[in-house]
């Protein structure tokens, strides 16, 4: 015979009871704090993590000792209770007990109706979810007597070979070990891991005597129901539930008929009028539960003969805008500190309050295609295939998704005109990526299961469905979707709760958070969401106006020093209000000018109409602009002339963008100190040519103005070698701002615009534990970022160190940054909220703010 494990792994719940969510899961703790709280709980046992996995191992629990706890011939229910409630867990099975004997007694208790309705339910229950008999064999008969139920004990007896067990001790030792056995099989285990659940977590379950919520109305009312106090879609004070008389569970919640509301309403009865005495019953509950639970929580009650039972409580499940405003109400309540109410809320969940978000109860539009979510939000627009269709869209007040292959700058301005982009190919870094999350815009890359014709203008499905430009599709960045037609949106939710929250967490944090920001609007989105300053703006995008770019490829076409610095001077005024007015909107915050990094090609038409028009416009033959702009092209641009060497190669460009700084710092008229980034450098001789002329710019614009100012000026470490140089490079700079873009793609090997094509295999086999664009590889990057910084502050103690790739808006990169002591992190505007939150809960935690 089998060995019965020791009755202490059986624990009654009572308020001194040993009980712990680690060892008996997060129900029983529960159940114990309302217990404590004088709440009408029937009786209960625990049964631990450890008795679980030995019962799931095959070793029997000793349930008659178990039955004993309950007295004599009682009726007991089984619910999971694992450490936490999102993991899942096996369904809870009610009315253990019943049997021949037990129907005969409650018959006469109940009435027969009851009775025979309990013992259907049971036999159901246990043939389906124990002996793992088909569901269709199974279902409830419309009528409940006593030839339904001999029908359903012997499809049982045929099924089985063997007659229901009646030994209320077998039936409650084959729940426990189905139960058991269900959490510990592969697919559960897949399931709750995918949820961020460990490998060996565990399982509790509790044992309580039922409230049976059946009974003929001579008994009194019988019933069951759930209740909660908030709106888990808003966050606001609202009763919300249903009842449902002649009920077990949570019947009430799928019934299709027969259910009431909880209040008082016109539309039909409701369990406030049936049932006064209880119904302020469960509202005294739930502002206890609020107070003493300090949360929110979903009562489950059944009423039996009149008296009122708690059989449980749960968080109410909410979505991340009430998770929000149920914080801050608590902290404002006084119930939680403010320090505790800023841990309780995701910082990647505030997504879903920035931007617009499709709406999670419409079914009504299909997914067409699926890629790669690189910038949060959803939108619904018609399809457009090029940035002059954007353009003509736009002008014409015709909300549109821009579609491309893949978007170079370009395409920048027809990404302003779009309220979507969606590419076939790129990462989490692609131009596309980095682009849409500046602009707040929903973005899906890397859909590589569509097919694009960009002459017919045609998206052609997975499913081989074709969409043409103009059809209307509802755009999913947080998801990373496409779907068909408009699909039911949700607007963002920038309220009161929302600024009370990340005021909060701006108190506690201890590194600077900064954004991206290379337009005025971005500028503005930046000030609006708090933040610090900017901590890189990419003047390339500034070029790409239809006015500047005919200058910008008429000076790469000069032959001279002098011409160049002649056409770059009809710039010159342009730049200068581009950064007038990004020092006004940020009003005196510092702001962090990179000088133009891409190569000159992205400047110029690649197509043959593009450069027929090209010549026409410098009047000059097709065949030498053909050949300028083939003398430009590099095998690998990326690596190529771009960055600090087209500085140091055509001096002239970061000559007038340096005096366009200088200039607009002039006219800003307060008190602005500039800080001028020079990127891609490898050397520290780089360094030395260029502040050599950039110095020489400021004195001469200090001479002419008669004014007098600082900058500051410092080096975007983006390759290998800067972070391993960075003791000799630092001396010479103000600060050290690393890119981990960049960094991430030399480092590894990896083009950021192509990596999302087998990204996902690798994640999924475990080559990388998550896309190194997505999150800092703090083993092998994070140890660049780490070298980089200790040689700097050996060469200057007192440089600033920063991350502005767009690993800044994520919270573990964060953490790194926060442990290796930078200053600040950078990230895109509409991501400057999350980092906020993510930098004071790190320091929540690190300082142990709250117990």
């Amino acid at each position: 015979m089998q060995k019965h494990f020791d009755i202490s792994e059986f624990t009654p719940i009572t308020p001194t009871a040993p009980i712990s969510v680690g060892a008996h899961g997060g129900r029983a703790k529960c159940l114990q704090r309302l217990i404590r709280l004088d709440l009408p709980v029937p009786r209960t046992v625990a049964l631990s993590f450890s008795a679980v996995r030995s019962i799931a191992a095959g070793q029997d629990p000793d349930t008659a000792a178990l039955l004993a706890e309950f007295g004599e011939g009682p009726l007991i229910s089984v619910r999971p209770s694992s450490e936490d409630p999102d993991w899942g867990g096996p369904g809870a099975i009610l009315n253990i007990g019943m049997n021949d004997a037990q129907h005969k007694t409650l018959a006469h208790k109940l009435g027969q109706p009851a009775a025979d309705a309990l013992y259907l339910r049971f036999i159901q229950a246990y043939a389906v979810h124990v002996a793992r008999l088909d569901p269709d064999m199974f279902e409830l008969p419309q009528t409940s007597d006593r030839s339904a139920i001999d029908m359903m004990l012997h499809d049982f007896e045929s099924e089985m070979e063997e007659p229901f067990p009646q030994d209320p001790a077998r039936q409650l030792a084959d729940v426990l070990r189905s139960m058991a056995r269900a959490w510990e099989g592969p697919s559960a285990r897949l399931l709750r891991q995918g949820k961020g659940a460990p490998a060996d977590a565990g399982l509790g379950l509790v044992v309580q005597e039922m409230a049976i919520g059946v009974g003929n109305s001579g008994i009194g009312e019988c019933g069951s129901g759930v209740i909660q106090f908030v709106d888990g879609d808003t966050g606001l004070p609202q009763i919300t539930g249903r009842y449902l008389s002649q009920s077990q569970g949570r019947e009430a919640l799928v019934a299709e008929e027969g259910a009431i509301y909880l209040t008082r309403d016109g539309r039909g009865p409701s369990l406030e009028e049936l049932c006064p005495e209880v119904f302020e019953d469960l509202k005294r509950y739930g502002d206890l539960s609020r107070a003493r639970l300090r949360e929110e929580m979903q009562i489950e009650f059944t009423i039996e003969a009149g008296n009122l039972y708690v059989l449980d409580a749960v968080r109410v499940a909410r979505t991340a805008r009430a998770g929000v405003r149920i914080a801050v109400a608590l902290a404002a309540s006084g119930i939680i500190p403010e320090a505790e109410a800023v841990l309780r809320v995701e910082p990647r969940a505030l997504s879903e309050l920035l931007h617009r978000q499709v709406d999670p109860a419409d079914r009504r539009t299909a997914v067409i295609a699926r890629g790669i979510a690189a910038s949060p939000g959803a939108a619904t627009g018609r399809l457009v295939f090029s940035s002059r269709a954007a353009q003509t869209a736009a002008a014409r007040e015709e909300p549109c998704i821009l579609v491309r292959r893949e978007t170079t700058p370009g395409d920048v301005r027809g990404m302003h005109a779009s309220v979507g982009v969606l590419t076939e190919k790129g990462g989490v870094t692609s131009h596309a990526a980095v682009i849409a999350r500046g602009l707040g815009l929903p973005c899906v890359v890397g859909a590589s299961s569509l097919a694009i014709d960009r002459r017919k203008r045609t998206l052609t499905a997975e499913d081989g469905r074709i969409f043409h430009e103009g059809d209307t599709v509802t755009l999913d960045g947080t998801t990373g979707v496409v779907r068909e037609g408009a699909a039911r949106l949700l607007e963002p939710a920038l309220d009161d709760a929302f600024r009370t929250l990340l005021s909060w967490a701006d108190e506690l944090r201890d590194i600077g958070v900064r954004a991206n920001a290379d337009t005025p609007a971005e500028a503005k989105v930046a000030r609006a969401f708090d933040a610090e300053g900017i901590g890189l703006c990419r003047t390339e995008h500034m070029f790409f106006d239809e006015n500047r770019l005919s200058v910008m490829r008429e000076m790469i076409f000069t032959d001279s020093p002098e011409d160049r610095a002649a056409a770059l001077d009809r710039l010159l005024p342009m730049q200068r209000a581009d950064f007038r007015e990004l020092f006004e909107i940020m009003r005196g915050l510092p702001v962090c000018i990179r000088l133009l990094d891409p190569p000159l090609h992205e400047f110029l038409p690649q197509s043959r109409d593009g450069l027929h028009d090209l010549a026409e416009a410098l009047d000059l033959p097709v065949s030498k602009v053909t050949a300028r702009v083939e003398a430009l092209s590099e095998f690998n641009p990326m690596l190529g002339m771009r960055g600090v060497r087209l500085g140091i190669a055509v001096p002239e460009i970061y000559d007038m963008q340096a005096r366009a700084i200088f200039e607009a710092t002039v006219e800003a008229g307060q008190s602005v100190t500039p800080e001028v980034m020079l990127p891609l450098v490898s050397a520290r001789r780089e360094v030395e040519l260029v502040k050599a002329r950039i110095d020489a710019v400021a004195a001469a614009v200090k001479a002419e103005t008669g004014a007098d100012f600082d900058y500051r000026l410092g080096v975007m470490v983006e390759t290998p070698r800067a972070a391993l140089r960075a003791e000799e490079i630092a001396p010479h700079s103000a600060f050290l701002s690393f890119g981990t873009n960049d960094l991430t793609q030399m480092t590894y090997g990896l083009s950021r615009d192509d990596a999302g094509r087998f990204m996902g295999a690798y994640v999924s086999q475990g080559v990388f534990v998550e896309d190194p664009f997505l999150r800092l590889d703090v083993e092998g990057v994070g140890e660049l970022l780490t070298v980089g910084a200790e040689r700097g502050r050996r060469g200057h103690p007192d440089i600033v160190l920063s991350v502005c790739g767009e690993h800044g808006g994520d919270p573990d990169s964060i953490a790194f940054c926060r442990a290796a002591g930078f200053d600040y992190v950078s990230c895109s505007p509409f991501r400057v909220p999350l980092a906020r939150l993510a930098a004071a809960q790190l320091a929540i935690r690190d300082h142990a703010l709250i117990r």
